[in-house]
């Protein structure tokens, strides 16, 4: 069995300045800034036939770049928050993006994704934390926000399976091409 998950990778300056948001509350589990992505669809545990069929589903489907911007950070959770995270501003070409991936997966037999998407990067797993410093948390850091920037790929990402999952490791890029970080 295979924990896997497709996403975009974040550029190495914007996970710098997204880490500046990884302090001044104490008692969270800080993601590692080379494991911050944007999910796109979490495949969850399945079988390596069925991983080969989700490759071939994804290197299938059609891709177009696209521009990110990030600002804001919010928790996941309500009253009992469980995970910060910097928001990620929703455009058509992303929306599109995520629909071909969730369409491709239940193509290949997995279960239709039951959560409306809402793009993000999980900046810390939360434990315990009184919501009230959450709260002022995201108060003292609601108008963070990072330059835009281009998508060229997105990744299929396996991850252990334990809480948090990191580290990530991408097992193939889509397209396949080339691609170099700038």
């Amino acid at each position: 069995m295979l924990r896997l998950f497709t996403a975009i990778e974040i550029p190495f300056d914007i996970r710098q300045r997204l880490s500046t948001l990884q302090s001044g509350l104490e008692g969270v589990r800080w993601v590692e800034p080379d494991d911050f992505h944007i999910t796109l669809r979490f495949l969850g545990d399945i079988p390596e036939d069925m991983a080969a069929d989700a490759d071939d589903a994804l290197a299938a489907l059609p891709f177009t770049p696209l521009e990110i911007e990030i600002e804001g950070v919010g928790a996941f959770g309500g009253a009992k928050p469980h995970a910060l995270y910097a928001n990620v501003k929703s455009n058509p070409e992303l929306t599109l993006l995520q629909s071909r991936h969730e369409s491709a997966m239940r193509r290949i037999g997995l279960a239709p994704e039951t959560r409306n998407y809402m793009p993000h990067v999980t900046l810390a797993r939360l434990n315990r934390i009184e919501p009230e410093r959450i709260y002022r948390y995201i108060e003292a850091h609601n108008l963070f926000a990072c330059p835009r920037f281009a998508v060229k790929r997105v990744a299929l990402f396996s991850a252990r399976p334990s809480k948090g999952g990191g580290p990530y490791v991408a097992e193939r890029y889509y397209p396949e091409e080339d691609w170099q970080e700038d």
